[in-house]
């Protein structure tokens, strides 16, 4: 019954018209209007409990426009950066949605769901790297800070935008929509680091107005597959904790990486809080 219950909250989205509300408000939420800005501001600040103390700028009324609030600085020095030479760095605040092994080329999404290493990537080629690899998925409320950051120090090789879906990827969507996060929109950025290739992939939802990269700015929604390969001399090498990307409405960050190279650390299970700059992971011993 509950099975029933659950797939009956999430059918609507099956029927809703997931591109054109997001554009919608999209829309609303690079409104520079003081009224609409202000009202929007401040009742998302009050109906998710935002930490404005955090936050570089802290009054609410400052914000431009919606997505300058959403996309919000903290204060230097509100995420500790773990120094451990070894560490593997949580990409984002937010809760793990699953982490762990990557069973031949599946991808574990909730209980009774999977999905294929070839579908999230759109390359079957580029997924081989990651069979028999380790990911984690963490989920970025309403509330939290969403700017997503790099696990480890890496140099951008490949920028794949995914058109798709705009589905919820809260628990209870991701428990009932089958192959959640690899139908919905998503931008895929290939790192080569100390260990191995690296993918960290931004996951677009519902109402997500764009995700936004470093090196690429606002990506573009469109209907087919953009691929981006970078040059060992065009440099664009990101250290660890460094600023990878950003939400416009939030959303979900995966990080891949390949068999035998690290492990998550035995404290975090699904469900577990996420604080940019933790230590998640950490790599083997190369001895």
């Amino acid at each position: 019954m509950a099975f029933s219950v659950d797939r009956l909250r999430t059918a609507f989205q099956y029927v809703l018209p997931q591109h054109a509300l997001s554009r919608v408000v999209g829309k609303l939420a690079a409104s520079t209007t003081p009224w609409i800005k202000d009202t929007f501001i401040s009742r998302f600040a009050e109906r998710y409990q935002v930490d404005m103390s955090e936050a570089l700028e802290p009054d609410l009324s400052r914000y431009a426009c919606f997505n300058d609030f959403f996309t919000r600085a903290l204060k230097p020095g509100a995420r500790s950066l773990c120094t451990e030479a070894d560490s593997i760095l949580c990409p984002a605040d937010g809760a793990i949605s699953q982490l762990g092994p990557i069973t031949a080329d599946r991808v574990f999404q909730a209980k009774g769901h999977d999905y294929s290493l070839g579908d999230l990537l759109a390359d079957e080629q580029a997924a081989k790297a990651f069979v028999g690899g380790q990911f984690a998925t963490v989920y970025l409320s309403p509330r939290d800070y969403h700017r997503v950051h790099m696990p480890l120090s890496g140099r951008l090789t490949r920028s794949v935008y995914v058109p798709g879906d705009l589905f919820s990827v809260n628990t209870l969507t991701a428990q009932t929509v089958p192959n959640l996060f690899a139908r919905n929109e998503r931008l895929v950025a290939h790192f080569d680091t100390e260990a191995g290739p690296m993918v960290v992939i931004l996951v677009g939802a519902m109402i997500v107005a764009s995700i936004e990269t470093v090196w690429g700015g606002v990506e573009a929604i469109g209907s087919r597959i953009r691929t981006t390969d970078f040059t060992a001399d065009q440099a664009i090498t990101l250290n660890s904790g460094d600023e990878l990307g950003r939400f416009r409405l939030g959303s979900t960050a995966i990080v891949l990486f390949g068999p035998d190279v690290m492990a998550w650390e035995a404290s975090f299970v699904s469900g577990s809080p996420t604080r940019m700059g933790q230590r998640l992971g950490h790599l083997h011993d190369k001895k």
